[in-house]
């Protein structure tokens, strides 16, 4: 279809009070004058003003207010009007059908969006920030998605490209012109540490993908520790919620429960598991080889206890826990029960005494979950790749920079240097869809930075 035809979509999610009905296009304007009743002369740009939709019989659909943006200062880029008008789906159904009989189609799933790239409004990169502001759960994801959106993304890497412009533009000039003696030139020490500036850059972009995918996936907790020592009875406290059977009976859970709290703006993804003990029952045993798994693919550990572990019990616990965060878990000091600490001294895990049955030090707890995931403050202009199609270009881009610093270092050819370069700019350009670096583009750069013969 036409990325000329006028679109109309509902803008809003069904269901509620009221809906926006949004129109845009070149014929926004007229399709929407034919459905008022009043049929004003003309819309004054970015203003909102009241009006009766009527169907061609005359008959009032519903009173709405609509607002009106002229290109190029609309989401689109395009003339583009808005409708807000009640949530009935009946008047909304209404409302469109009136639309598509004067002149508009049905805009496809995420039409709009698609505009705003076409036209310039946004990027690549800005485009699919708006699929994650939609599904941003909690404070860390939105920062996320409105700093992307806003560009701080887009814009780091408009200045990576201007760092690999300018050192395109210095292999150019040592191409072209090294024939001539009475020419300066950068030298290749100049070449690398530029080089060596990009490439720093690109690797700390990409290693903040990993901080991204567990800030959107959430960061998974395990909870673990033998039967009845109460680790359901954490989880509900956690959860504030009676997410998981409670009982004195050993073995009550004999699967992995799983569900997620926010903990200052951050998504953590909690399991309750199987206790570990020897069993003969089957079932019982599977949930706990579930119970390693979980382990596995936790990034921290909650290990209750209600007595004095052995050394044998800790060192296996540390064997499962490696390159995790291990937080060790007191449980039940209402009882009044004294665990002796000298073996975990020796492994020196955070440790922490609860009452999950009174909510005792469970403030505390949360603060410590909070300090093992090494979440860094995510701040307005910070930026964190959560993307995976990012990650792998920003991947992509790393390898070839890392293969100019080693042509640099080996006194490679220009020619096969400026190769690697180019496949850089390639991998960068993957992110925001801006294109490649032309040769009059570098031909400017040469003319307008370095004096060339005068």
């Amino acid at each position: 279809m036409s990325n000329t035809d006028t679109i109309c979509a509902l803008a809003t999610a069904p269901g509620g009070a009221l809906s926006i009905i949004r129109v845009s296009g070149t014929e926004s304007y007229s399709a929407v004058l034919h459905i008022l009743k009043d049929k004003p002369t003309a819309f004054l740009p970015n203003t909102v003003h009241y009006h009766q939709v009527v169907n061609v019989d005359g008959e009032m659909i519903d009173e709405v207010m609509v607002s009106s943006f002229r290109a190029p200062h609309s989401y689109t880029g395009e003339d583009s009007i808005e409708i807000a008008c009640h949530g009935s789906t009946y008047i909304i159904r209404q409302i469109l059908n009136l639309l598509v009989s004067n002149g508009c189609r049905m805009a496809n799933p995420g039409e709009y969006t698609m505009r705003a790239y076409l036209n310039g409004k946004i990027d690549l990169s800005q485009a699919e920030a708006v699929a994650d502001l939609i599904a941003s759960t909690n404070r860390a994801t939105h920062q996320m998605a409105m700093s992307q959106l806003r560009g701080v993304f887009s814009s780091e890497l408009s200045t990576l490209r201007e760092q690999l412009l300018k050192l395109t533009s210095l292999l150019e000039l040592e191409l072209d012109f090294s024939d001539h003696e009475d020419l300066e030139f950068a030298d290749r020490k100049e070449l690398m540490e530029l080089a060596q500036t990009i490439e720093s850059r690109i690797k700390s972009l990409a290693h903040s993908f990993e901080t991204g995918q567990a800030i959107k996936q959430g960061i998974p907790v395990a909870i673990v520790g033998k039967t009845n020592v109460g680790k359901s009875t954490l989880l509900n406290r956690l959860l504030k919620d009676d997410r998981a059977i409670v009982s004195e009976i050993h073995g009550t859970t004999r699967d992995t429960i799983e569900d997620t709290i926010d903990i200052n703006g951050i998504t953590f993804r909690f399991i309750d598991t199987a206790g570990i003990r020897q069993t003969q029952d089957t079932i019982e045993q599977i949930g706990i080889n579930r119970t390693y798994q979980a382990i596995e693919k936790a990034s921290i550990i909650l290990w209750l206890i209600d007595n004095n572990p052995s050394l044998e019990e800790l060192r296996e616990i540390q064997g499962h826990c490696e390159g995790k965060s291990l937080i060790i878990i007191q449980n039940k000091i209402d009882k009044e029960k004294t665990i002796h600490l000298s073996h975990i001294d020796l492994f020196s895990p955070p440790f922490i005494t609860i009452s999950a049955k009174y909510d005792t030090n469970i403030d505390a707890l949360e603060k410590m979950i909070y300090q093992a995931a090494n979440i860094p403050e995510i701040k307005e202009n910070d930026i964190i790749v959560t993307n995976a199609r990012h990650y792998e270009a920003l991947m992509q881009a790393q390898g070839n920079i890392q293969r100019v610093i080693e042509g640099l270092s080996i006194e490679l050819s220009g020619d096969l240097i400026a190769e690697d370069l180019r496949l850089v700019l390639s991998d960068l350009s993957e992110i925001t869809g801006e294109g490649q670096i032309t040769p009059q583009e570098t031909l400017n750069n040469i003319f307008s930075h370095f004096c060339v013969g005068k």
